[in-house]
C-alpha cells in the first residue's frame, strides 16, 4: 500500500538527482578545457625561472594551479550547500526532509563535480565529504523526524581542509 505523496516524492528525488547528475557532466566538460589551456600557457614561462629543474617545473604548478582552484571551489560549494541546507530545514516536516535530502544530494553532485583534476590526496577527500553528504541525504529521505548527525561530515571536511592546506 502506497501513499500518493510517496509517488510525488520518488518523482522529485529522481527528477532533481537527474538534473544534479546532467549538471556534472555538464561542469565536467567544461571544466577540463581552461586547465589544459592554463597548463599549455604556463609551461614556457617556467623554464626561464628554474632552469635545472625544467620538468618538474613545468607539471607540479598546473597541478597546483587546478588543485587550488578545486579546493576553492570545493569549499565553496560546502559553505552554499550549507546555507541552502539550512533554508531547506525551515519548511519543517512533513515535506522538509524531501527539500532536505535533495539539497544535500546536489551538494555532493557539486562537491565531486570540482574534485575533477585536483591531486589524489585532494580528490580522495572530496570524495569523502561527498559521500557523507549522500548519507546525510540519504538519512534525510528515510524520515521526515531525522536528525542525523553531521560528525562524520565534519570528518570529512577537516581532512579536506588539510589536503587542500598541503597541496
Amino acid at each position: 500500500m502506497t501513499i500518493m505523496g510517496e509517488a510525488s516524492m520518488f518523482r522529485n528525488r529522481l527528477v532533481l538527482t537527474g538534473a544534479a547528475v546532467v549538471a556534472v557532466l555538464a561542469m565536467s566538460a567544461c571544466d577540463t578545457e581552461p586547465a589544459a589551456e592554463s597548463a599549455a600557457t604556463s609551461a614556457p614561462a617556467a623554464p626561464t625561472s628554474a632552469a635545472p629543474t625544467t620538468a618538474a617545473a613545468t607539471t607540479a604548478p598546473a597541478v597546483d594551479g587546478v588543485t587550488a582552484k578545486a579546493c576553492a571551489d570545493i569549499k565553496k560549494d560546502i559553505e552554499d550547500n550549507a546555507d541552502k541546507v539550512a533554508e531547506a530545514e525551515k519548511i519543517g516536516p512533513p515535506a522538509g526532509h524531501i527539500a532536505v535530502s535533495a539539497q544535500w544530494t546536489a551538494g555532493s553532485a557539486a562537491v565531486i563535480a570540482h574534485a575533477i583534476g585536483a591531486n589524489p590526496t585532494v580528490s580522495a577527500a572530496a570524495d569523502k565529504v561527498q559521500q557523507e553528504m549522500m548519507a546525510l541525504g540519504d538519512a534525510y529521505n528515510k524520515s521526515a523526524k531525522a536528525k542525523p548527525s553531521k560528525k562524520k561530515l565534519e570528518a570529512a571536511i577537516k581532512e579536506l581542509n588539510i589536503a587542500c592546506s598541503a597541496a
